[in-house]
């Protein structure tokens, strides 16, 4: 099974025997990669009923419900790893939704579109118009994204609310590129996060 390259990321990442809440976890793809490949106890929370669908026909325990409003639900440290994959923009309330993820997990995994890139920048500037492209495919009217976040400004989110960035990739297409000037270059960006 092909993982998108920021699950990719994720999955490599998780170390065997993990215990994990996939949130926002779509048809179970990574859930069943980590069970499958790491031996981790994965569980899941997605919206989408035809999602939920899917995962379970994986043989996966995943749940239907909205991380805005459903996380309040689990205990705390019930989990290692928390996993929010391009799932943040799409929140009414992403702040919460963090707290609740590191409430929730000892580290969160979140990856989520760079809206500073290049591309989207030049769009904007050029085109006067909302940008599609490869990772942003829809168009203004049809996008679930309702929060439209940098990579600096998902920096300075943590830095303001004292959490600590454990590790951080960028992808560049389907690879990765390094920090400096990640913010222009990078079209993805995956944090490994915790409380400091």
């Amino acid at each position: 099974m092909s993982l998108r390259p920021d699950l990719s990321i994720i999955a490599g990442h998780v170390p065997s025997g993990a215990r994990v809440l996939d949130v926002g976890c779509g048809d179970g793809m990574l859930m069943a990669a980590l069970r499958d490949e790491r031996g981790v106890d994965a569980r899941g929370i997605e919206i989408d009923a035809a999602n939920v669908a899917a995962a379970m026909a994986r043989g996966l325990s995943v749940v239907q419900g909205d991380a805005d409003t459903d996380l309040a639900g689990y205990p705390s440290g019930a989990f290692d790893y928390a996993i929010l994959s391009q799932t943040l923009q799409t929140s009414a309330r992403p702040a919460c939704v963090l707290d609740e993820l590191l409430r929730i997990g000892r580290y969160a995994f979140v990856s989520f579109p760079n809206f500073a890139h290049w591309r989207v920048r030049a769009s904007l500037l050029w085109g006067g118009r909302m940008p599609v492209t490869r990772t942003l495919p829809e168009g203004w009217h049809d996008t679930p994204n309702i929060h439209h976040l940098t990579i600096d400004d998902f920096r300075a989110f943590l830095r303001e609310r004292g959490i600590a960035t454990q590790r951080s990739w960028f992808l560049a297409g389907d690879r990765l590129r390094g920090p400096a000037a990640a913010n222009l270059w990078a079209e993805h960006a995956i944090f490994l996060i915790s409380r400091a």
